[in-house]
């Protein structure tokens, strides 16, 4: 067990901390090659240009502000629809299973172009709205399957017991489906905000130009050789997924059965 633990830590440390420390290094310095053999030079002039950017701070509230309505929308559709899936028996349910994750298998981009026609009829193109609703199409498929796997590793008795008991769906779902279920909570935020924020194509397309997200301010920078001021937008980049994954777990520190100070 010790042993699988520092295993553990040796390759979290190689395959995450230690890249993400050059990171942070290289944009806190000018460009720099290791082969050259010269040292790192300090500076803060990438973050400089950064943050001179006038469309940088309006994307930055828009990546969050779609991320966080398209994670909302990911929780509710994959709670209800992977419970359906995982504790209903009906017929025609693999096709039902196949046609969620049909999404996957067609280009997204595909699916922009159809939806693009159908929003500009409903008055949903160039808005907010519409980006949160294409933005559900990569992202809703890998919700549902996450938490139709959580429900099954649950198991129907468990679910029927608190109903036995004289519990309501609601007061059950909040006292102990979510509790029991929060490593698929995790990983369906911090899969669907990386997702969500990393669409360029049909974020373009439905938004119109009108709706300007980080990669709409990133791919300019890509003209630029470089390196430091691509390890700053990178850091920057970085910080919206992990501000909204510490949000979530700070709202689920608040759900019942959590180990907190002012709980005995």
């Amino acid at each position: 067990m010790i042993r699988n633990k520092r295993l553990f830590y040796v390759l979290a440390t190689l395959l995450f901390l230690l890249p993400t420390l050059i990171l942070l290094l290289q944009s806190l310095s000018e460009t720099w090659r290791f082969q050259t053999g010269e040292g790192l030079r300090f500076q803060l002039d990438s973050y400089s240009v950064l943050l001179s950017d006038p469309k940088l701070w309006s994307a930055t509230g828009w990546s969050i502000g779609i991320g966080a309505g398209v994670l909302f929308i990911n929780l509710v559709i994959g709670i209800m629809t992977g419970k359906a899936l995982a504790t209903l028996s009906f017929k025609g349910k693999p096709f039902v299973e196949a046609i969620i994750l049909a999404p996957i298998l067609i280009p997204v981009l595909a699916i922009a172009m159809g939806l693009h026609l159908f929003m500009i009829r409903i008055g949903l193109a160039d808005t907010v709205l519409g980006v949160i609703i294409i933005h559900l199409v990569p992202t809703v498929p890998y919700s549902i399957k996450i938490f139709q796997n959580a429900y099954r590793q649950l198991g129907s008795p468990m679910l029927e017991q608190p109903l036995i008991l004289g519990s309501n769906p609601l007061h059950q779902l909040f006292t102990i489906e979510l509790p029991l279920m929060k490593p698929a909570i995790r990983s369906v935020t911090f899969l669907t905000i990386v997702i969500s924020l990393s669409q360029y194509a049909i974020t373009a397309i439905i938004g119109g130009g009108r709706i300007i997200t980080l990669p709409m301010v990133f791919f300019p920078f890509l003209d630029t050789a470089n390196s430091s001021i691509m390890a700053a937008f990178s850091i920057w980049f970085s910080m919206i997924p992990l501000a909204l994954y510490v949000l979530v777990e700070i709202l689920l520190l608040l759900l019942p059965y959590t180990i907190m100070p002012w709980r005995k």
